[in-house]
């Protein structure tokens, strides 16, 4: 299976961004398996007509995230990210929850600033 992903020089998303969300998507969709072997940085960067320090910085977010793993020389690969997506997603969470509390923000106020931020990401679909 080849990695297909596009990037819109053109479009107002910055290319290390549109790598991130594309690759994470396929993961997250099951599309790019667990254990999945993605192509080296300067490979990657040659076949998308890309500095490699773009593709670099797709997969450093996607690493922070959980979505994938680098193993050394071995390569880089998708992560079982399931567990680790959600644990690191609540630990996000955990850490607004507290901040917006020594804030001073009620329950309401702080949860009325998170679906704003949501908004804000994923549009008003929902």
């Amino acid at each position: 299976m080849a990695l297909q992903i596009t990037v819109d020089q053109d479009a107002a998303t910055a290319p290390f961004e549109q790598i991130r969300a594309q690759i994470a998507e396929l993961a997250r969709s099951g599309t790019l398996p667990v254990g999945y072997k993605l192509p080296t940085v300067r490979g990657f960067a040659e076949e998308l007509g890309l500095a490699a320090n773009t593709v670099a910085k797709a997969y450093r977010a996607l690493e922070a995230d959980g979505v994938i793993e680098t193993r050394g020389r071995h390569g880089t690969f998708i992560a079982a990210a399931g567990d680790a997506t959600l644990r690191r997603a609540a630990e996000a969470a955990q850490t607004y929850a507290q901040r917006a509390r020594r804030l001073g923000l009620d329950r309401a106020a702080a949860l009325a600033t998170v679906e704003d931020a949501l908004r804000a990401v994923y549009g008003d679909s929902e």
